[in-house]
Formats: C-alpha cells, structure tokens, sequence
C-alpha cells in the first residue's frame, strides 16, 4: 500500500509539472497590450497583423484575446501555414468595418484566414456595415460587390464557436477548399431584404458540421456549393431568409459535385424556401447525390420542398437550355408545417436529366388549414408512411 501510495503521489507530481509547463508554454497575447483601441475608430488591422505574426510564429500553442469594446478594423487577412496546429481566438468585444462603401470595394474578404491548420474562434461579434452596400444595390445603381464577413480558406481543423455575424456586406460565413470544420451556436443577423448575404456558405470542403445556429439574412440561410462532401446540418432556425440550399450548382460546365450531405431537425420561419435544390439550366457534368432532409418544421414558408433546375437569373445564359446537373437519392422525411403558397412540394427537374431515387416519407404540409398541393416534372422516385400533399412521383 505504501508502494501505491508513493507512486500515486509521483504520479500527481507529475502531471502537475507537466501541466505547468504546458500552460507556461502557451503564448498569451491581448491585442489592447500591443496597442489596439477599443473606440471604433481607430483601425487595429496593423496590430491584428502583429499579433497574428506572434501566434503563428509561436511553436506552442497561442491565444488572441480580443476584450471587450469595439475595434475597428479595415481588412484583415491572416495567413499560415504556421508554426503551430492550436491558435485561439477569443473575442468578447466587436470588430466593425468601415461604413464607407468604398474602402473594402476591391477587396473580396473583409476578414480571412487561409492555410491554417487547427484555428478557433470562440465568441465576439463582427460587423460589417453592409447597409451601404445594400441600400446601393437596392436602388438599381452601380455599386461595388461588398466584402464577406469572414472567410476561412484552405484551412483544416477548424472551430468557431458563438460568433455572431451582423450587417455583412455579402456572405457572413464561407468556407472555401477545408477539412474538418466545427460551425456552432453562431448568430446571423442581417435585415431581410439585404441582396446577397448568405448566412454560411461551404464549397471545396469536407467533413464540415454547423450545429445549433440562428440565421436570419436577406439570402440563403446556408448556401452548399460544388465540390461539397460529408456535410452535417442540425438544430437550424432559419428566418428570414431563402431557406437551406444545395446550389446553384452547374453555373460552371465543368465543376465538381456534391455529395452526403443531411439538414436535420432545423425550424423554418417566414423563409422564401424551405429545403432546395437548385440548378442553372444550362449543360454540366456537376450533380447531387445522398442528400438527406429530416425531421423539418416549417412556418408559412413559400416553397417549403423545392427542386428548380432551370434556375436562370436575368434570363441570361440559359434560356432554352437544360440543366445537366444529375439530381439523385435525395430524401425527405418527416417534413412538416405551413407553406405560404399552394404549392407545397414542387420538383421542377431537367428533362434530359431528370430527378431519379427521390424518396418522400412522413410528409404533411398545408396551405390556408389544407392540404398544400404538388407538382412533378421529370422526378423519378417513391413515397411511404403518410404524404400530404398526395406524392406526384413517377
């Protein structure tokens, strides 16, 4: 017993010099200290740049405290590959863009990061200003495209955690050309009628997870670009918003496709769509397979289950076409709530290339206390359990 004893208490010793050593080796930096100020003026990019530079550079592990107040920031975009796979970021104050619509004209990322390998992002608030922008393009003139909130680029084992996104001039979230991204209890709040500003947007990427977020904007709530795998969705409330969309897909003649991907237990409010599929009307090789919708609650939302493959802005580009985008093994199951409009399932596929292993399950959706209706063109596939509307598959 003594023995155990003795071991028992070199043990402990151990682990508490091991774990002393590991926190006095984690680089620490506040960017207050290195000169930053919290009055929304003042731009802190050079200091952000610096204390980037110190944490990447660090061969431990390294913490940005961003404190709180408000720092204004021009642009910022943070580059690796670094030194170190745990570089944290935690934010208790807003980092705010410039409300002059020009200063990020030519710039297509407000804030970015690229080639980084294990990055965490844990709360804070980033605002981008983007009612400049908005009120521009709304009123018909030549206005610059506006800047993302923030991107994450060729990056892997990423996390952000309780970020909250407002007022981006385009997209809030993107992740572009990624491994192994963790998306949770993120906020994202731009007004309504905002053009362009998708909540999150993932294309190129894989093993991607957004868990337990609320997104309201102006365009989609999440966007799913080509070259899209293995994609987790869960515990959404989407409002306002254009719904949860795969797509577009096949603007490109030759892009990659998607697929694996499920949107699960997620609440649409007031949202042009619901769950979508869509693609230009033009030729590619592109398509979507194994896609999964469940467990979806649905509140006055327009197109509550949509596939439109003759997505085609502006008419330009595609008139006549058909899309070339091969749609198949898409399911929908146990989909339920109000829609908007009369139709309340509508697969509107390429008739070259038509919708194939559609499967409906447990579905009731209704439209002024009935039943909503559907409509079917070239859509191949099954229905099972309860289906209100009547299924209109082949």
């Amino acid at each position: 017993m003594a023995l155990y004893g003795n071991l028992m208490f070199l043990l402990s010793l151990w682990l508490l010099l091991f774990l002393n050593h590991a926190m006095a080796d984690e680089l620490i930096l506040d960017i207050v200290s290195f000169g930053a100020k919290p009055d929304g003026k003042t731009d802190a990019s050079p200091v952000l740049q610096t204390v980037w530079a110190k944490a990447c550079d660090s061969s431990g592990p390294a913490t940005i405290n961003v404190p709180k107040g408000t720092f204004y920031i021009q642009s910022g975009s943070f580059k690796g590959p670094c030194k170190n796979n745990v570089i944290t970021i935690r934010m208790d104050g807003t980092l705010v863009a410039s409300s002059d619509i020009q200063v990020l004209a030519k710039t297509k990322t407000w804030i970015e990061f690229q080639n980084v390998n294990g990055l965490s992002i844990y709360g804070g608030v980033i605002d981008g200003q983007g009612s400049g922008i908005w009120n521009c393009k709304l009123s018909g003139n030549n206005c610059p495209d506006g800047a993302t909130n923030l991107e994450i680029e060729n990056s892997q084992n990423v996390i952000i955690n309780g970020l909250t996104s407002i007022n981006s001039q385009m997209f809030n979230i993107v992740v572009h050309g990624c491994q192994n991204v963790n998306i949770q209890g993120v906020k994202v709040s731009d007004a309504g009628n905002s053009p362009n500003t998708d909540g999150i947007h993932v294309e190129e990427s894989s093993d991607v997870t957004i868990l337990s977020s609320n997104i309201g904007t102006g365009d989609d709530c999440i966007s799913i670009g080509p070259g899209t795998t293995n994609l987790w969705i869960e515990n959404i409330t989407c409002g306002p918003g254009h719904g949860i969309s795969v797509g577009s897909l096949g603007k490109s003649a030759d892009e990659p496709g998607v697929k694996n991907v499920t949107v699960t237990s997620s609440t649409f409010v007031g949202t042009t769509n619901g769950v979508r599929i869509k693609s230009w009307g033009r030729p590619s090789n592109g398509f979507a397979t194994n896609i999964h919708f469940q467990h979806i609650i649905l509140d006055n939302v327009e197109n509550p289950i949509i596939i439109d493959q003759n997505y085609c802005p502006h008419d330009q580009g595609c008139p006549g076409q058909d899309s070339g985008v091969k749609i198949s093994e898409v399911t929908y199951e146990d989909i339920k709530g109000t829609s908007a409009t009369e139709i309340g399932v509508n697969f509107d596929c390429s008739p070259t290339n038509p919708c194939t292993g559609l499967s409906l399950e447990n579905i009731k959706v209704t439209y002024n206390n009935q039943t909503a209706k559907a409509s079917c063109k070239d859509a191949k596939g099954t229905a099972s359990g309860v289906v209100e509307p009547p299924s209109c598959l082949e």
